[in-house]
């Protein structure tokens, strides 16, 4: 079995070029992933070039994956700096519809199946809110350690949360014109100025309500049927989506059909997983790398 990486790249504006990191079984043919990373990050928490991690395991069983790097992160091109005004509405209104056409472009039909992780599920929500014509593009989606607010106490949470992200953040970002995430070791890439003051305020239990124009999310979100979503969560993971944090999240995303399973040896599972383990951790696949799995089969 040889599993084939390659990159595919999007001109987004004339100065903006997106990358799409395409994982599959050589001639595969089943239906296409569409992986979405979250905050301070890029697409390689969903994979290595070695073919280790969650897109590559659901290649090996037929599916053809592709993780996005939204722009200024990973591959994307130019990277972050305090000359990017860009935040996550551009995410939302541009960059993933644009990561959805190309997909759709080069397989002949949409993504059928959506994956994210942490901050990665906000935006995925946000993007059926704002284009509920989606929904009956997926069948299922997949959400590893997502939550928009923050609602647990652990004492973890007010350094990682309080302390980093609404205290130091902001006077970092207004030094240096956006967030240097990668260099302080606050996490695997950068963030704008913009995407950390938006995702700051939802995180802070503020209304699901943009900040740019002033878009109910929830309100949109209230009568819709999303597309069965499976949520994980890790035993370990206490700063930043405790099972609360994540049962909030569901509350305010639709009627549809949602799950969530928490990940940990009391459990029965192999490890003890955080918010970043969950998917890179060798043992995952045997644990909710195969739930996940059995879950988008459930809903083909």
């Amino acid at each position: 079995m040889t599993i084939k990486q390659e990159s595919v790249f999007i001109k987004l504006a004339e100065s903006q070029t997106l990358h799409l990191r395409r994982i599959s079984k050589t001639d595969a043919k089943g239906p296409a992933v569409f992986f979405m990373h979250g905050a301070v990050e890029n697409g390689k928490i969903f994979y290595t070039h070695s073919n280790k991690g969650l897109a590559p395991f659901l290649a090996e069983h037929g599916y053809v994956c592709y993780v996005a790097d939204l722009r200024g992160r990973g591959e994307s091109k130019p990277a972050i700096s305090k000359h990017a005004k860009y935040g996550q509405t551009e995410a939302i209104l541009e960059d993933i519809p644009a990561f959805l056409d190309k997909i759709k472009q080069l397989e002949g039909e949409p993504a059928r199946y959506w994956v994210a992780h942490s901050w990665g599920g906000v935006l995925m929500n946000s993007v059926f809110a704002r284009f509920p014509e989606l929904i009956d593009d997926v069948k299922a989606c997949g959400y590893f350690g997502s939550k928009r607010s923050l609602y647990n106490h652990h004492p973890s949470k007010y350094i990682q949360g309080n302390l980093i992200w609404y205290g130091l953040a902001p006077l970092v970002a207004r030094k240096h014109g956006f967030v240097p995430a990668k260099k302080l070791k606050w996490g695997s890439d950068d963030e704008t100025r913009k995407s950390h003051y938006q995702s700051m305020q939802w995180a802070k239990r503020k209304p699901w309500v943009d900040t740019d124009d002033d878009f109910d999310y929830a309100n949109a979100l209230a009568d819709k049927a999303l597309p069965p979503i499976m949520h994980v969560a890790g035993v370990k993971d206490k700063a930043l989506c405790q099972p609360i944090d994540i049962e909030k999240f569901m509350e305010e995303s639709g009627i549809g059909k949602q799950t969530m399973t928490i990940y940990g040896r009391k459990f029965g599972h192999k490890v003890d997983y955080d918010h970043i383990n969950m998917l890179t951790h060798p043992q995952a696949r045997f644990d909710q790398f195969v739930d996940l799995l059995n879950w988008f089969e459930t809903h083909a």
